[in-house]
Formats: structure tokens, C-alpha cells, sequence
């Protein structure tokens, strides 16, 4: 009865979502061309590779971007200490297909996951046939669960999480979340609290171990990009003698916050400068007008070298302009080359969750965020706990605490030099997850499960 009614609800929740999902696939372009995928179906050349891989390979599935760069480490792990295995790596969204593709390597296989409807899921075992099945972080599909289970194929949950805003609802549906979570022979969660969580919502408690956040081994810094960022930033008087103020991944309402702190902590230190790489660079424009209606000059990076840039540079080098880094791929070298970093989308009421305050941490910046880290609260825990990060109230604690940086050189340095010994500390879980799952995997196969 159970499952009858879920196949209802998911049916009738799918037609619902399917003119906003089509309209959305015919704007972004996306999946279209591999449509076909989510009902099990795949193209010839496709369908002929995974029965080459049958029996061999080990299927992991990533939502999207951020749960494909997880994926992806949780793969070269397990390539590390098993050259010969192989994957079929699926995702959700045309995002994550992107990234993916990009960095999936030539003898494993892409694909969409597919829906789960029961047929559909059929196929796409049929089709693949591995001899595991990996999910990131809290994607749990009870009819792909349920039936990569009654075929014996061992299931993991890689990075577990439960959010604050989807803890009581899995709490309140461990009817239906209690039986599928029980199926997995290991659960990797990112802390005690995401445990307890999973616990609440039926899972077995000898199969849910704490290992930690695998964030912390996905970031990398990026020396080259770090070089030429640097290079970019030495033209507009904003080199090493200066001391740089960075909005990394800043949503709306945040760079106008960091232009008014700019403006009233500059007359007081002249060294400094302001460089913003909003979170969408499409929103550059948005960011530009802030800048200007604040009688700032705006120096954007995308835009370089044209007639303005001597006015550009004249202006940089009176202090009155601010850099937007308005560019892809190139966060981590403006972090390698800011003494301040503010992580962005925590501030803003109604946008929380967070961006990624690793990556500054791992650069040795001094790193500071706003109050809504929910994205990253295991993460907060661990950097707030060894003193790595500042968290801010409001716009008037961020001001004051960029201020008593600015102001202690020592200070500064001292939370910069403890952000990145802090990361250094927690790498390592992927490989240690990687581990235990070839470990678990081996046993299973002796044994004939």
C-alpha cells in the first residue's frame, strides 16, 4: 500500500511540474537532446558501452553542480586504489551534466538519472547492470533504492546531510523514508547532528557513521590562476602593497553592503581597495550600477583593455573604484590574492544557506560570513570551533570586525594562518570513505551478497 501510493503521488506531482519543467529545458537547452535517458532509453553507442562495463562498474549519482564536484573526488579516491573500476555517473540537472562532462573520464559513461517510475528504473539497471550504487549527499529515490536492493546491488550514501528545513519533514515521513534509508549498506554522514538526523528518519544506526564534510577535499587552490588574477589586479593599483577586500560569490544586497563599508573604512586606510565577484556573473551589470550610484568608479574584469581602461586605472589609483571580477572559474585566484574575504549569500534575508568559505580558508585569508551559513553548517562548526572564521550579526558587526582587521596586521595574518592549517587538518575523509567502501565492497562480493 505503502509504494502504490507513492507511485500516485510522484505521478501526479510529475505532471504538475512538467510545463515548468519543459518550458525551463526549451529556455536553458540542457538535457533535450538526451531526453530519453530519464526513461531508461539511451542511445546505441551509449546502451553498447554499458553492457561492455556489465557487472563492473560502479554507478554514482549527483544532483547537481555542487554534488558533482563531491562525485567526482569520491571517484578519483576510488580510482586511486582501484585503477580497473569503472563508473556510470548519472545527474539530474543540465548543470551538472555540464560540469560533469568536462571532467567524467573516457571510460566511464554519462547519463541522466532516470525517473523513478518503476519501468524506467528497470531499464536503466537492465541497461547497466553495476556492481554498486553510490548517492551523493540526501538524493534518495525510493524506487531506484528499492530496487538496486531487491537485485543485491549494495547501496551508499556518500557526504550525508539533513538541512534544517528538511529535517522535520523527514522526521514526519520516516514512513516512507525509514524503510528506503535502512537498505543502504553504509551511510557516510557530515556530522553527529546530521547522524541524529538521519536516525529521526528511520535509519539503522549500525550502518550510519560520522566521517565528516567532504567539502573540505573538494576545494583546491589554483597557483596559475592565482598568477594571472594577480597580474590583472597589479594594473589597477591593487597589487601585494595593497590590502584587498574580496566579496566572494556575493548575492544581491551584498555588494552594496561591501561598497558602504569600503567607503567608510577607505578614508582611514588609503591602502585599501574592494574587488566583488558576484556569485552570476550575469548579474554584473546590476552590481556595476551599485557601484556607480555609490560615485565609484567600476573596473570590470571582463571588459578590460578597452578606451576606458586608462581613465580605469586612473581612478583605481586614487582609491574611488572597486573591481568586479566578472569572470568564470577565476573565484580562487582573486582568494588567493585578498587579505579580507567576505563569503557571500549570508547575509541577505531570504537567500540562505551560504556560499563556499573553504576556498578563502584555504587561500590563508582572513575569512569572515553573515549569519546564514546553512549550506555549510558542519563546515561553520568545525572552522568556528578552531577559531578559522569571524560569523557577523548584521552589516554594522561586518564593518567592525573588517575594521579591527584592517587595524591589527597580526590579527589578520593570525585568523588567516588558522583558516588554512584548519582545512589542512580535515582533508583526508573522501580517501577514508573511498576506503571503507572498497573495504565493505570486497567483503560483500566474497561473501556473495
Amino acid at each position: 500500500m505503502r509504494w502504490w501510493l507513492y507511485q500516485v503521488l510522484f505521478a501526479v506531482a510529475y505532471v504538475a511540474m512538467l510545463p515548468r519543467f519543459l518550458f525551463r529545458m526549451a529556455r536553458r537547452g540542457g538535457y533535450a537532446s538526451r531526453f530519453a535517458d530519464r526513461f531508461g532509453r539511451y542511445p546505441p553507442d551509449v546502451a553498447e558501452r554499458l553492457r561492455g562495463m556489465e557487472g563492473r562498474a560502479v554507478w554514482i549519482h549527483a544532483v547537481s553542480v555542487g554534488e558533482v564536484y563531491v562525485a567526482l573526488q569520491m571517484m578519483a579516491a576510488l580510482r586511486e586504489r582501484d585503477p580497473s573500476v569503472r563508473f556510470v555517473f548519472s545527474t539530474t540537472s543540465s548543470t551538472g551534466w555540464r560540469e560533469a562532462e568536462k571532467r567524467v573520464s573516457p571510460d566511464d559513461v554519462l547519463i541522466y538519472c532516470p525517473l523513478d517510475f518503476p519501468p524506467c528504473v528497470r531499464r536503466a539497471l537492465d541497461a547497466a547492470r553495476p556492481r554498486a550504487f553510490i548517492l551523493t549527499e540526501t538524493e534518495l529515490w525510493p524506487n531506484l533504492i528499492r530496487a538496486c536492493a531487491a537485485r543485491g546491488i549494495p547501496l551508499f550514501l556518500i557526504n550525508a546531510r539533513v538541512s534544517d528545513r528538511s529535517a522535520p519533514g523527514y522526521r514526519r515521513l520516516r514512513y516512507w523514508f525509514g524503510p528506503v534509508l535502512r537498505l543502504f549498506s553504509r551511510i557516510y554522514a557530515q556530522s553527529e547532528q546530521d547522524r541524529r538526523r538521519l536516525l529521526d528518519a528511520g535509519a539503522s544506526p549500525d550502518t550510519v557513521a560520522v566521517t565528516g564534510s567532504f567539502k573540505f577535499d573538494t576545494a583546491k587552490r589554483a597557483p596559475e590562476k592565482e598568477k594571472t588574477v594577480g597580474e590583472f589586479l597589479a594594473r589597477y593599483d591593487c597589487g601585494p602593497d595593497r590590502l584587498l577586500l574580496l566579496g566572494g560569490s556575493t548575492w544581491p544586497g551584498e555588494d552594496r553592503i561591501l561598497v558602504d563599508v569600503y567607503q567608510k573604512l577607505r578614508p582611514a586606510f588609503p591602502d585599501l581597495r574592494l574587488v566583488l565577484v558576484p556569485r552570476h556573473f550575469e548579474k554584473a551589470d546590476a552590481v556595476q550600477r551599485t557601484i556607480e550610484h555609490a560615485g565609484l568608479a567600476c573596473v570590470r574584469k571582463s571588459r578590460t583593455g578597452d578606451a576606458a581602461d586608462a581613465a580605469s586605472v586612473a581612478a583605481m589609483e586614487k582609491g574611488g573604484g572597486v573591481i568586479v571580477g566578472d569572470t568564470t572559474g577565476e573565484l580562487m585566484g582573486f582568494y588567493g590574492n585578498a587579505a579580507i574575504a567576505f563569503v557571500g549569500k549570508t547575509m541577505c534575508e531570504g537567500e540562505r544557506g551560504g556560499q563556499n568559505m573553504i576556498e578563502p580558508c584555504l587561500c590563508g585569508c582572513a575569512t569572515l560570513t553573515g549569519p546564514h551559513t546553512e549550506n555549510f553548517r558542519p563546515v561553520m562548526a568545525d572552522l568556528l570551533e578552531a577559531g578559522a572564521v569571524v560569523q557577523v550579526a548584521d552589516e554594522g558587526s561586518l564593518a567592525a570586525e573588517i575594521e579591527k582587521l584592517l587595524a591589527d596586521p597580526d590579527a589578520r595574518r593570525s585568523l588567516g594562518r588558522r583558516a588554512a592549517e584548519a582545512v589542512g587538518r580535515r582533508c583526508g575523509v573522501v580517501g577514508q570513505c573511498a576506503a571503507d567502501l572498497l573495504a565493505r565492497l570486497a567483503n560483500d562480493e566474497k561473501r556473495g551478497v
